[in-house]
């Protein structure tokens, strides 16, 4: 019998959804038998909510969608921070919440995962200002309101939230008859008058910029953005929070834009324009310098997934995916003036003590085509997302969330999602001890990232902040080299390294390159006081800012 669980899975999987992630509990064991018995899908089991939210969240940004499954309240409310992460960072998550059968619903039952109050929306309610549409599925509703939460989450690029009783899942159902489709905006400003005043701005502009952010990487847009950059040539820049939005190789991509943190060649080409293409970008303190960026809203056209703007007047309602799309049909533009020189410096390696800022400058010159760089918000971020990337590399950050221990299962979906991109993971020993748990399921399930876990005791991003000296900044010391085989791999699955010197990482980081069967664990010990210049200039900004 095809049932309203084989409905859902049919629908994910139209999404390109190969892998679930979550943990098991009593209210979603049937729908998980329904999960495991397809050949088109396969279940991940996650040490807790929390990471299978983070590993959702890691393969959304490669996969453009992904999907994850609690148990009832206990549950679901592990998994609430990941996907308030993915909302504001605008990744499409489906969370499905396995919970008690109808009958024990309608009776406001007193059952276990409950407040013991006879409410069972108490939790569906919670998760009302971190996804973009919500729904309690009956026999009767159900597919009406699957392809109803579905179509949000494509056209909004944000979480939804699917609450399925165990008794629904195996209720009878058809099968789909017609494809999923994106719930399409009514336009009120026409996508054609706004491509218009692009092709208009862009012919009659001396200096133009374009800035892309990190809705175009929730769109999944990044190679539309380099097509359209290589077909006019325009100067263009990003946020470090929509890092990778297009291909960094293109000999017009500047560098990242961060206000008044910026290399100051780009920060004065960026902010001279006399015309700005502002496309996916939202300004948040992290990106901007906190709030240092003098961008002239006068000579800038935006345009973001719910609004944009022209000349600062705001428009809404128009098709932000087909628009985007759409700058390819432009003609007549091709620019035709200078661009910065960029600051790059060969990297030669030495035996001196490896650094902060000498790992970064390592790391640019060593990364290859086609490797995903995924770096944790903090020292790895401030370093990671200052380096030119490498053509068709990609880039995973969470620079306005910034929930520390992210990364470690992010970058474990990501690789998930795609087996051919190399995956190098840069996260510090504060964070990694939130997330270490997903150790296990990478050894388990054959994930083979390099790893790099900076070893420079305790919180540096915060002792930037504010008290650089005080004990809450203090973690306990692991023996971080030796986690993988207290996780149970062996060296035929896992090297596992301590590096200290320049060469020792030149040397550890080219024999992974060559080696993509295993997973590296390399500990890097640094200073415990160093951190990039960047960040260093963030914390003073961050430390003002708190303080107003």
């Amino acid at each position: 019998m095809y049932t309203v669980g084989d409905y859902l899975l049919d629908r994910l999987h139209e999404l390109g959804i190969e892998e679930i992630f979550g943990v098991p509990g009593d209210y979603n064991l049937q729908f998980l038998d329904q999960i495991i018995s397809r050949k088109d899908m396969k279940w991940v089991g996650n040490a807790n909510e929390l990471n299978a939210s983070y590993m959702a969240d890691g393969y959304s940004h490669t996969k453009k969608a992904a999907a994850f499954l609690t148990t009832f309240g206990v549950g679901e409310l592990s998994a609430v921070n990941g996907l308030a992460g993915s909302y504001a960072e605008n990744l499409p998550v489906v969370e499905i919440v396995g919970s008690p059968t109808s009958k024990v619903q309608n009776e406001r039952k007193f059952v276990h995962h409950t407040l013991a109050d006879g409410d069972f929306k108490h939790f569906m309610k919670m998760h009302e200002p971190v996804t973009a549409a919500r729904t309690l599925l009956t026999a009767e509703n159900a597919t009406v309101e699957i392809d109803r939460v579905l179509s949000a989450l494509l056209k909004e690029r944000k979480p939804v939230y699917i609450n399925l009783p165990v008794d629904v899942a195996a209720a009878k159902a058809e099968k789909p008859s017609l494809p999923l489709k994106k719930e399409n905006p009514t336009s009120n400003t026409s996508d054609q008058e706004i491509l218009n005043k692009i092709q208009e701005s862009l012919k009659n502009a001396k200096k133009p910029i374009v800035i892309t952010g990190h809705e175009i990487i929730s769109f999944g847009l990044e190679k539309t953005v380099t097509q359209f950059i290589s077909k006019t040539k325009l100067p263009i820049t990003t946020l470090n929070f929509g890092k990778s939005s297009v291909d960094e190789a293109l000999p017009s991509f500047l560098g990242i834009y961060n206000g008044k943190l910026s290399e100051p060649n780009l920060k004065e080409f960026v902010e001279s324009a006399d015309f700005i293409l502002m496309l996916g970008v939202k300004l948040t303190d992290s990106s901007t310098g906190a709030f240092t960026h003098h961008l002239n809203e006068n000579k800038m056209i935006s345009l973001n997934i719910d609004e944009g703007k022209i000349f600062n007047e705001r428009i809404q309602n128009f098709d932000f995916e087909s628009l985007i799309s759409s700058l390819l049909n432009l003609s007549e533009i091709e620019y035709r003036g200078k661009y910065i020189d960029k600051k790059q410096e060969d990297f030669v390696p030495s035996n001196a003590r490896l650094s902060q800022d000498r790992l970064w400058q390592a790391v640019e010159n060593l990364t290859q085509s086609n490797e995903t760089i995924v770096a944790e918000q903090g020292t790895s971020f401030f370093g990671a997302s200052s380096i030119f990337l490498k053509p068709k590399s990609h880039f995973i950050g969470q620079p306005l969330w910034g929930s520390i221990g992210y990364t470690f299962p992010a970058a474990l979906g990501s690789q998930i999602a795609d087996k051919e991109s190399r995956h190098l993971l840069f996260i510090g020993d504060g964070s990694l001890q939130l997330t270490v748990q997903e150790l296990g399921l990478a050894i388990r399930e054959k994930i083979n990232p390099i790893c790099f876990i900076i070893n420079n005791d305790g919180y540096t991003v915060e002792r930037e902040i504010h008290g650089p000296n005080q004990s809450y900044n203090d973690i306990p010391m692991w023996n971080y080299s030796k986690l993988p085989e207290s996780f149970g791999a062996t060296e035929e699955r896992v090297v596992s390294k301590i590096v200290r010197t320049e060469n020792e990482f030149v040397s550890v980081m080219k024999e992974a390159q060559v080696d993509p069967n295993r997973m590296y664990w390399i500990e890097l010990v640094l200073a415990k006081e160093d951190a990039p210049k960047v960040l260093k200039k963030m914390g003073k900004l961050f430390a003002e800012q708190n303080k107003s």
